[in-house]
């Protein structure tokens, strides 16, 4: 069985329209004004047929990070991803994070793939 699929590289290829700088797990280098972190939360299988899986479900979390306002950024990122077929399980605004002036929104996804054997 080989399994190529990766929800990290789809979600990327995806918002690289938005043109934000984008990173997995933690932004590494000094902040811009607006960028996007994933990080990824859950992969199972989740169909089976004759004892093997049928699909692969990905799921991840896009956190948005913004110092302005951040309800363009969330309706483009969410447009940008409901048009490549991702599922959106989850929208919520965390807060302000007090020490940095951030805006944190975070947008959680998942997507299914079919596994080929």
């Amino acid at each position: 069985m080989s399994i190529y699929n990766s929800i990290l590289r789809d979600i990327k290829e995806t918002l690289k329209a938005t043109g934000l700088p984008i990173e997995t797990g933690i932004f590494s280098d000094e902040a811009p004004r607006e960028y996007l972190v994933i990080t990824p939360m859950n992969d199972i299988f989740d169909l089976f047929a004759d004892n093997c899986p049928q699909m692969d479900l990905a799921e991840a979390r896009i956190s948005l990070f913004t110092k302005g306002n951040y309800m363009e950024r969330k309706n483009q990122v969410t447009n940008l991803l409901i048009a490549a077929d991702f599922t959106i399980t989850d929208r919520r605004y965390i807060g302000e994070e007090p020490d940095t002036g951030f805006h944190h929104l975070a947008i959680d996804v998942a997507k299914e793939y079919i596994v080929t054997i």
